[in-house]
């Protein structure tokens, strides 16, 4: 790496320091309360049940530009912890949960401009009550896009509720990033972190085939789609699935007659692979100006020292600016001359 280059995070993640008793405003269970017993230390609850142990750098705006000068990232991309999505809530109690979590990425992001850009979280389980969130959002707190599951509960992403909100996306120029949640088949992986390890990446391939095969790219071709940890599982199943499209259309090509692979460079991935090959792989398919440095900063499973795997793989100066910065802009819409 011949000269310093900006170096831009797309996935990471932030939490109010203290949540309201949503419990008690609501009057029934699911949602998050923090346990704060150490200092600098919080228990994420579900009820009585423990579900993550946090420090002070997932809620303290100041904590994290200290990481990011360790490492020498310069901008930090914020988004909600998937668990707050609140999906399965009534929708008006998830737009309350939504508007109070997206005020406080807004504050964080206005206290430090030049290091901070947020996305938001909307209760996608009423799509209008959804649009209007998003637009508050983008016009009102200055974030940058949305996060939005892998699924919507029942529906899948290519589910017809859902076209009002990608047209509001797509007319609005709002950055959509995909982040699995809820996963598939969790009640049969108790055992080894697997719902993290092998649904999480099966998640994600979901979502990218959902939103295929259902025409979504073809009815809203200038959404702008980031999916997180490289895809999941989705580019080295490529193979498979354009051959299911091939030898039985009349169970894949139901609702969209184009090949899966065209979709290819139509959409934003992630970083985040944790090997080489896999890295190269996904640059060799897609391109570098289509996958951005994401490292799900603060998390354990995430890439610890941030861009040091792609540091690491030789690439020339040009390569390097766009999987640190330029492709992470461009999906944004975001003027890189802000942050220089």
């Amino acid at each position: 790496m011949g000269k310093d280059i900006l170096k831009v995070d797309i996935h990471t993640h932030i939490i109010p320091k203290s949540l309201p008793d949503w419990v008690k405003r609501f009057g029934y269970d699911g949602f998050i309360s923090l346990d704060h017993h150490a200092p600098c230390r919080a228990r994420m609850m579900l009820g009585d049940r423990f579900f993550r142990e946090i420090e002070h750098n997932c809620w303290d705006g100041a904590q994290r530009v200290i990481d990011c000068d360790i490492h020498g990232v310069d901008v930090q991309v914020l988004s909600p912890i998937p668990v707050l999505f609140h999906y399965w809530a009534k929708a008006q109690d998830a737009l309350d949960t939504s508007r109070y979590l997206n005020d406080y990425t807004a504050e964080v992001v206005r206290s430090n401009p030049r290091r901070y850009i947020g996305l938001g979280t909307i209760p996608l389980q009423d799509p209008q009550l959804a649009v209007g969130e998003m637009v508050r959002c983008v016009e009102e707190l200055g974030l940058a896009g949305v996060e939005i599951g892998s699924h919507i509960n029942d529906w899948n992403l290519e589910n017809s509720n859902l076209y009002e909100f990608y047209a509001e996306a797509e007319r609005r120029g709002v950055a959509l990033f995909v982040h699995p949640w809820d996963m598939m088949g969790k009640d049969k992986m108790s055992k080894y972190w697997l719902p993290w390890l092998v649904g999480m990446p099966a998640e994600t391939s979901l979502a990218i085939c959902s939103m295929i095969f259902g025409g979504i790219f073809e009815k809203f071709p200038k959404l702008r789609v980031a999916f997180a940890h490289g895809g999941g599982s989705f580019p080295a199943s490529i193979g498979r699935i354009e051959h299911g499209f091939n030898m039985r259309p009349d169970l894949v090509a139901v609702d969209n007659k184009v090949n899966p692979r065209a979709y290819i460079g139509r959409f934003y991935l992630d970083s985040l692979v944790h090997d080489p090959r896999a890295l190269q792989y996904n640059i060799d398919l897609f391109g570098a100006e289509k996958i951005a440095l994401g490292t799900d900063y603060p998390f354990p499973l995430g890439e610890l020292q941030p861009g040091k795997l792609i540091e690491s793989m030789g690439y020339d100066d040009e390569t390097l600016e766009w999987l640190l910065h330029k492709t992470a802009f461009e999906w944004l819409d975001v003027d890189v001359n802000r942050y220089k």
